[in-house]
């Protein structure tokens, strides 16, 4: 374990390397559940999304707290958004569950669940530009999101 501003972090490894996102969530759900702090949910943020802000991210967390769902995941015009979303500790039996029958999309992954959708009325407030769920994955895409944050300082 290392500090980050305070917070016990570290590194766990994906049980199922190469099989997708979804086996990295499970494994995070179950490390979870190990954790004596008895998390009961998990922020579950992809690394390639420049946009997000510190205020959408609390809103989702407060959402989910006071959520009787699994997992609370953000709706947006490219679909759900499983890699910016709150997922119930609780999850990770179903999920498991799915993920030895074959179950290999995230999105199949969540209906196995109950969710609570976030949709545009919801997350439009902290982003009217429509760029909080968008996400790089080539160099022009970071030389893209660069621009634009260099921009709007």
């Amino acid at each position: 374990m290392w500090k980050l501003a305070g917070l016990r972090v570290g590194t766990i490894e994906d049980r199922w390397p190469g099989e997708g996102p979804l086996g990295g969530i499970i494994t995070a759900l179950e490390d979870s559940a190990k954790n004596a702090a008895n998390n009961e949910w998990n922020l579950i943020v992809s690394c390639d999304m420049p946009f997000l802000t510190r205020e959408w991210l609390a809103f989702v967390c407060e959402r989910a707290i006071r959520s009787q769902a699994q997992v609370v995941v953000p709706y947006s015009a490219s679909g759900p958004e499983p890699l910016c979303a709150c997922w119930h500790t609780a999850a990770a039996g179903k999920l498991r569950s799915g993920f030895e029958r074959g179950v290999r999309k995230v999105t199949e992954g969540i209906a196995l669940l109950r969710a609570e959708v976030l949709d545009d009325a919801d997350w439009k407030r902290f982003d009217s530009e429509g760029r909080l769920f968008w996400n790089m994955n080539t160099a022009a895409d970071y030389e893209e999101a660069r621009r634009v944050l260099e921009a709007e300082r």
